[in-house]
């Protein structure tokens, strides 16, 4: 008996709300491994965003490529990993992206909170970075 998912499984399951983990290539260390918020609609791109000159933005603009696993944390464990290429680096829509992702995470009122408390210069040099998934690994161990 297989633990893997379908494609369609495993789309589905990165799709859901988790808190992913972002994984960057540094030369001379290990890879940096960091929680991160992230969006993805099956078939698509997956994106995050961060800080342009944050140690992620700085190194996401120097590896060209990421990895990122969501995983459930509770039995049965289920988790979904993926790798790919950066397809575009661009400048986040508040409207679009900011507040949409701050909504999901956080919900509607407090989603708007963290969006006005954080907004500042600082948001000018925010980055979102598309990925286009190219390797994944799963598991769901509910099989």
């Amino acid at each position: 008996m297989s633990l893997k998912m379908s494609k369609t499984e495993r789309e589905k399951f990165l799709a859901e709300l988790h808190v992913g983990v972002i994984s960057i290539a540094e030369e001379g260390r290990g890879p940096l491994c960091a929680p991160i918020w992230y969006e993805y609609e099956p078939g698509g791109e997956l994106w995050i965003l961060t800080g342009r000159d944050s140690r992620k933005g700085r190194l996401l603009q120097d590896a060209g490529r990421f990895s990122l696993v969501a995983q459930t944390e509770t039995p049965p464990y289920q988790y979904v990993s993926v790798e790919g290429p950066i397809t575009s680096i661009e400048k986040p829509d508040l409207e679009r992206h900011e507040r949409p992702m701050a909504h999901r995470y956080l919900g509607q009122e407090f989603g708007d909170s963290y969006i006005e408390s954080t907004r500042t210069d600082s948001n000018a040099d925010s980055i979102l970075v598309r990925m286009r998934p190219e390797r994944w690994l799963t598991t769901d161990y509910s099989k």
